[in-house]
């Protein structure tokens, strides 16, 4: 088939300045796309801002040819992100993808986290998130066109020891995700989520050096790239990559158990009815499960 490219569209890459995002951004550039390059810059915890690694990012897509703008904004706020946004309106006119990659990490276990060390790992994951679709989706909507990626973790999806903060965010971006599917739906917009297995300055510590080759942030942004693209009709949906594997992740129900007189007691005796997976529900709407709620009760 041939390539799938984006020439004419306008991406919005946040975090772009390291790791996934800078690969997503060297990507969608490369197959036509303009790009702002969206960093805060810093470190992983968010200290020390930066303009430096968004501007290496923008100026390397320039000298291969391509379009790119540097933004330094923090996705956090809402000035911020409606900046970001605004600079993709006022250098190149509109804006079609957002990959919503923005994040850091305050890791610690739960006895030793602190409500700020919490709060500031949510407002760059969710808060960010929200701001820069939230300041996309009107110009989307008026075009009927617009392609959202968002950024989760398996730590997000199976939980992880000393990221309560961390999990917390990106499982929270799935329902951002889903919910913003369901909304956008009508204008063709469409959004999904990955949840990214990469070896990058986030996750170095986590895996064996023999692995680094393997787990390249360049195995993670075809998937990206693909969600982005027009031909991609998809929505609402979340995806494991890493290593070159890509793998469909969704929210499934039991059957379950019921009775008209529910105790303690019941409860207790039927806890492997309760507990059973098959054959499984799996909805894709709100709507969808409080459907099959309700035709257990008749």
């Amino acid at each position: 088939m041939p390539d799938l490219r984006f020439d004419g569209q306008v991406a919005v890459v946040t975090g772009a300045g390291h790791g996934l995002g800078r690969s997503h951004a060297l990507l969608l550039a490369e197959r036509g796309a303009k790009v702002v390059v969206n960093d805060l810059g810093g470190a992983l915890d968010g200290t020390g801002p930066s303009s430096g690694p968004a501007a290496d990012v923008a100026e390397l897509i320039v000298k291969n040819g391509g379009e790119a703008v540097a933004n330094g904004d923090n996705v956090a706020t809402p000035e911020g992100a409606q900046a970001v946004v605004q600079t993709a309106i006022d250098t190149f006119g509109r804006v079609d993808i957002v990959v919503n990659n923005a994040g850091i990490l305050r890791d610690k276990s739960l006895g030793k986290m602190t409500v700020e060390e919490f709060d500031a790992v949510l407002a760059v994951h969710v808060r960010g998130s929200f701001l820069v679709t939230r300041a996309a989706f009107p110009h989307m909507k008026e075009q009927a066109y617009g392609r959202i990626v968002n950024t989760s973790s398996p730590a997000g999806l199976f939980g992880n020891f000393g990221q309560v903060n961390y999990s917390t965010a990106k499982m929270g971006l799935v329902g951002l995700t889903k919910s913003v599917a369901i909304e956008g739906a009508r204008a063709n917009i469409r959004a999904n989520a990955i949840a990214p297995i990469a070896w990058t300055r986030m996750t170095e510590a986590l895996f064996p050096a023999e692995f680094e080759e393997k787990l390249t942030p360049e195995r993670i942004s075809p998937l990206v790239a693909y969600l982005a693209h027009e031909s991609c009709e998809t929505t609402g949906e979340v995806f494991s990559v890493g290593g070159g594997r890509v793998a469909r992740v969704f929210v499934a129900e039991g059957p379950g158990w019921r009775t008209d007189d529910l105790t303690i007691e019941a409860i207790h005796d039927n806890w492997d009815a309760v507990m059973t997976e098959e054959p499984h529900l799996q909805p894709t709407t709100l709507g969808g499960q409080a459907t099959a709620s309700m035709q257990a009760m008749l």
